[in-house]
């Protein structure tokens, strides 16, 4: 189904190696990762906090726009933040620019997730009465389908909330869909319901990419990846990605996955929890072998990490002036990741870390000496 006046197209490599060559000499080499022939920036915008209301909506409007200015491609969203407020505050930023001339539809990469039951703009007066007319009588799920009173990944479901993020972000085709926390259902499945859950939403995704309304999916996770795999909420990427491969054969669409990665939360690298074959590995590494695009999220933790650092680190991520740019520095910096997600909610934040696209990242040998 087409959605009117919504823009055509998706991030290509041409499009990409278009918007890093524009940049030229503002960006370094190393500011750039390549990843399915598309050239995308070590840091994205993130669009998560904020007050939902239109001083934040004008806000985040403004910083997408002058993240895309400066030279972020990557821009993230749910349908679920700010009550699909973000995602229309991107598609606004998008619109201007591309009606502008400015930015190209396939220089940007979107991405964006479905799985939190989202209200509409604000938390209505009877949140009950909004979900029952919503979801339930209109048969997008039956109460069997939700986990905790809050999450869904039924094939309908998420046909209803990729329609509604396709047309608050003005396009036709998202570039990367994720499922959101997965393993919230967990809280209540076995293992053996919950891999046909996930089998179910794969057929899903696979024939949304297969017309066009996606390029490709993931997951994007919280507590998933990072756990021991004897813990409850445990996600295994092998066997995602081999449930991809049952699903679609060897060109399925499972590209991408999002997670926790920072200077406190460094789980993703330093714990081996994925089995492959006879080794077990971090999820960093497994990512890297089944060639998986990884994207972290939580980068300065909400802005924990945007001040009182160690001193000490200032030596280690040198040239920088904030805590945030060196919490950020470290992430990309860090072998096997693609792109550091940060939020970003005014254009002071957009600037301040844009300080990084001249920057190069730090080699890892020197990233880890003191470790």
């Amino acid at each position: 189904m087409s959605i009117p006046m919504s823009i055509r197209g998706y991030a290509t490599g041409e499009g990409t190696a278009g918007y890093r060559r524009r940049l030229g000499a503002r960006a370094d080499a190393g500011h750039f990762k390549t990843w399915q022939t598309l050239q995308l920036s070590s840091i994205g915008i993130g669009t998560y906090l904020g007050t939902e209301d239109e001083a934040t909506d004008r806000a985040y409007e403004a910083a997408v726009r002058r993240a895309l200015e400066l030279g972020f491609n990557v821009v993230d969203s749910a349908v679920n933040y700010r009550h699909q407020r973000s995602e229309r505050s991107i598609g606004a930023a998008l619109r201007g620019l591309v009606t502008a001339g400015t930015v190209a539809r396939d220089e940007v990469l979107l991405a964006t997730k479905g799985g939190f039951i989202p209200f509409d703009g604000t938390v209505p007066a009877n949140p009950n009465l909004y979900f029952t007319e919503t979801y339930l009588r209109t048969g997008v799920l039956t109460s069997a389908d939700v986990v905790g009173g809050f999450h869904c990944m039924t094939p309908r479901y998420l046909a209803d909330q990729l329609e509604r993020s396709r047309a608050n972000l003005g396009v036709e085709t998202i570039d990367v869909y994720y499922l959101h926390n997965p393993e919230t259902q967990l809280a209540a499945l076995d293992r053996r319901a919950f891999a046909a859950r996930m089998r179910a939403a794969f057929e899903f995704l696979e024939e949304a990419a297969g017309a066009g309304k996606i390029r490709w999916y993931g997951t994007a996770t919280w507590e998933g990846y990072r756990q021991p795999a004897t813990a409850r909420e445990y996600l295994s990427l092998p066997d995602l990605v081999g449930l991809a491969r049952e699903v679609a054969g060897d060109r399925h669409r499972f590209g991408v996955i999002q997670l926790p990665y920072n200077l406190a939360m460094t789980e993703a690298l330093t714990v081996a929890n994925q089995k492959m074959g006879k080794a077990t590995v971090s999820v960093m590494q497994a990512a890297e072998r089944l060639g998986v695009y990884v994207m972290t999220s939580a980068s300065i933790l909400q802005g924990k990490l945007a001040r009182n650092l160690p001193a000490a680190l200032g030596q280690v991520l040198e040239g920088l002036h904030t805590d945030a740019q060196r919490a950020l520095q470290f992430v990309r910096s860090t072998p096997g990741v693609g792109t550091a997600l940060c939020g970003m909610q005014n254009v002071a934040h957009v600037e301040e870390n844009a300080a990084l696209v001249a920057v190069p990242p730090v080699p890892s040998e020197k990233l880890f000496a003191q470790a």
